[in-house]
Parts: structure tokens; sequence; C-alpha cells
């Protein structure tokens, strides 16, 4: 595992649950707004964090947290995941995993295994734009859509959401996302934050009042659809 991060109290990345969050390194995807990007251009063996001293925090921190949240970069790239999750779980923890979706395989598996409680995924914009928005021109969807189509199942509480940014989304493709997941039990668009530590520096945000717009035309398909960090 390369875990390169440590957030030790979260009230925001779990919901109704007090959390923390873990950061991996790594990431198949170079997505311009990526708002870690140190965790996903560059993995420094030098940074990590050893898995004992991780589990050593969190038995010291049991009934103080109820769940661990593992993020990235793209979690699902790492080769010691599983066995990590069911470390947290025989702890007695609740385990929520960010995903890009981009291996439905494994997540449908950790999922079956009940080793996850809560996924929240990415959708980064609408499918004939996913390459562009993502870095990787020509990228094949089939994976996207199998965990996109996984979590509609209802097998695993799940949300999606999606960062707006001013230079990758417009109306049409809102409209084209609520299409694509209609009736998701949850969906948020979150508006994108210029963390410092971007791989395109220079992208911009739309006003609030734009994404009441953009949420109007999600609702068509996703009534449970909402706004998040405006």
């Amino acid at each position: 595992m390369n875990i390169q991060g440590l957030q030790k109290l979260t009230l925001l990345d779990y919901p109704e649950k007090v959390a923390c969050t873990i950061f991996t390194a790594g990431c198949n995807f170079r997505c311009p707004f990526c708002h870690n990007a140190s965790l996903v251009t560059h993995i420094d063996l030098e940074k990590n964090i050893q898995v004992e001293q991780i589990m050593n925090f969190l038995k010291k921190r049991w009934r103080v947290l109820d769940g661990v949240c593992i993020s990235g970069g793209e979690p699902l790239l790492q080769p010691g995941l599983e066995d990590f999750i069911r470390g947290l779980k025989e702890i007695g923890y609740c385990v929520k995993l960010d995903t890009n979706g981009s291996n439905s395989r494994l997540l449908r598996n950790l999922a079956e295994q009940k080793l996850l409680d809560y996924v929240a995924m990415d959708i980064k914009n609408a499918p004939d734009k996913y390459g562009m928005t993502i870095g990787i021109e020509d990228y094949n969807m089939d994976e996207i859509l199998r965990s996109v189509d996984f979590l509609l199942s209802g097998t695993i509480s799940y949300e999606f959401r999606t960062t707006v940014v001013r230079e990758f989304h417009k109306r049409e493709d809102f409209a084209a996302i609520g299409r694509w997941i209609k009736g998701a039990e949850r969906y948020y668009l979150q508006s994108f934050q210029d963390s410092g530590d971007l791989i395109r520096p220079g992208l911009r945000a739309y006003t609030k009042e734009i994404l009441v717009q953009a949420l109007e035309i999600i609702r068509r398909n996703v009534p449970n659809a909402e706004l998040r960090g405006c």
C-alpha cells in the first residue's frame, strides 16, 4: 500500500460518520483539475506511511472514530487494498471508498464480500467527453460503464459526484450525465476549487448561480441531486 496522507478527523468525507481519511498515491487518470496532483503524477516511496502505523493509530481511535475513508489517487490500484480493508473491518470500522470507477471487477468483489460500506464514485463528465476530461484521449469507457451499472443496482450504498469546471462542463453535459445515471440514489455537483496542487493550473469554477442551473438540469433525471461545497 502506497499511503501518503492521513487526515486524522473529518466530519465531511463520510456521510453521518466521524471518520479519518487515508490518501493513497498513484492514479491511472490525469484529470487537469485534480486537486491532489502530487499524489497522482509521482509516487515517492520515501513518503509512504507504514500500514502498521496506520493500524496502530486506528486501534487507539476505535470508538472515537466510526469510519475510515480510503481516497487517493485511485485506491483500487493498490495491490494490498483488500487485505488492508480486512484489517479495518477486523478492528470494527465502517469503510468508505472513493474511486474513479476504472476497476469494476475489484469494486464489485470488495462490495460483494461486504468489505465496503459506502462508495463515492466520480463521474468526470458526459460519456462522450470522458477522455478529454481525464486527460486520456480515446479512453475506453467500458469499465466506467460497468461500475456505474453496478452501483445503480443498489448492492451497496453509494454516491456519484462531479467536480464542475468551467473549461470542461457545459449545459449539454449535465443533461447527458443526468440521462446516464437516471434514478441515482445520491448525486452531487461539487464546485471546483483551486487547491494549489493541480495538474493544470489556471482552471476556473462557475458561479453558484450557474451551478444551480446545472442542478435543475440534472434533477430532471436525478431528483435527489444536490450541490456540495458551494
